[in-house]
């Protein structure tokens, strides 16, 4: 499984269905290309979830509507409702035991 992209056209769409991560970032952001791989690698590696990216400079929509402040922010939502958010940069181990309770539950 690969992390797509999303934008604020597509984004509900995206993340009605499920168990969803959406990782909101930008290229100017240091903790974000830190946070990127981890996300690309849990993707790789979890099933049940589905995996999107943000870029929050070419789609200021979204992020405001959630009122997402600072970046990386990363959005569980399940079934098209949000579930979860974290700030900052995570581990893959602190990930998968946020995104594991969504799954199984």
């Amino acid at each position: 499984m690969t992390v797509a992209e999303t934008t604020d056209k597509t984004f509900e769409n995206d993340t009605s269905k499920g168990v969803t991560l959406t990782d909101f970032w930008a290229t100017w952001c240091g903790p974000c290309r830190m946070q990127s791989p981890v996300v690309e690698q849990l993707a790789s590696e979890m099933d049940g979830v589905t995996f999107n990216k943000m870029d929050v400079d070419a789609n200021p929509d979204t992020p405001q509507k959630f009122g997402i402040m600072s970046i990386p922010t990363l959005l569980v939502k399940k079934d098209g409702q949000v579930v979860d958010t974290v700030v900052g940069y995570h581990t893959k181990d602190q990930l998968k035991q946020l995104l594991s309770q969504y799954v199984e539950a």
